[in-house]
């Protein structure tokens, strides 16, 4: 679960607020000249006293954070790999600009996985797709999110069901041969979902759908944006702070 619960203020602000401020500070993060290693510094501390506004903590970030590891993985490679100019380093011999690649993908990838998960941490599912309403996101895509989010739990139900059926009937999965089973299970869920699906649909319009869900978010008014927008113009500042010293 990536939301955590609470009443502060960073979870109280409208969605549509922190998905602006999220994307213009990830902006920021990637404009930043990569030589300059006290930027990313500085952009850490700020998200440091979001996570303490929100009263979130380190941990529940961090472990979050593991989907990163591929990234990191190839960052860690490119200074053997790199070309050009060589240094040593612990006895091994590096590419000057492969270090500072790697450097640029750890640090900027680090920084925008942890405004993404501030995000979800501190706002619903619900929340982000009002949000993305609010923002005149193409119609399609915030009802698909919407239904995505509604029947997801739904579907995973079913999948339970039909796993403890299986189950009851002398089925193992842990064993390779039984794959065979569960790949026709996961195409028994795929046609139920499928035809579940269109039963939503036809209900749905008998009800006079429009093809455009019900807005139900909190306006935002200026005070909110003033807050929200805080945290982006401090790292505006870092970043202009960078340029100008690069």
């Amino acid at each position: 679960m990536l939301y955590r619960p609470g009443s502060s203020a960073v979870h109280r602000l409208p969605a549509q607020v922190k998905i602006v401020c999220a994307l213009l500070a990830v902006v920021c993060v990637v404009a930043t000249p990569r030589t300059q290693f006290w930027a990313f510094g500085a952009y850490l501390v700020l998200l440091a006293a979001v996570w303490a506004a929100a009263a979130v903590p380190v941990g529940h970030v961090a472990r979050r954070a593991v989907i990163e590891v591929p990234f990191v993985v190839v960052a860690l490679v490119m200074p053997f790999l790199g070309g050009g100019e060589r240094f040593r380093f612990l006895g091994m011999s590096l590419s000057e600009q492969g270090a500072l690649a790697g450097w640029n993908i750890l640090a900027k990838g680090t920084l925008g996985v942890l405004v993404s998960l501030t995000l979800a941490a501190t706002t619903t599912p619900r929340e982000l797709v009002v949000g993305l309403q609010r923002l005149h996101a193409p119609a399609v895509l915030t009802t698909i999110a919407t239904l995505m989010l509604r029947y997801l739990e739904v579907i995973a139900a079913e999948a339970r069901r039909m796993r403890t059926a299986r189950i009851s009937r002398g089925h193992d999965p842990r064993f390779l041969w039984q794959v065979g089973a569960t790949a026709r299970g996961i195409g028994a869920l795929f046609v139920r979902s499928y035809e579940r699906g269109e039963r939503v649909h036809l209900a749905m319009v008998s009800r006079g759908w429009t093809g455009r869900m019900p807005d139900g978010g909190t306006t935002a008014g200026a005070g909110a944006w003033l807050a929200g927008l805080t945290p982006v113009v401090l790292a505006a500042t870092v970043l202009a702070a960078a340029v100008l010293l690069r």
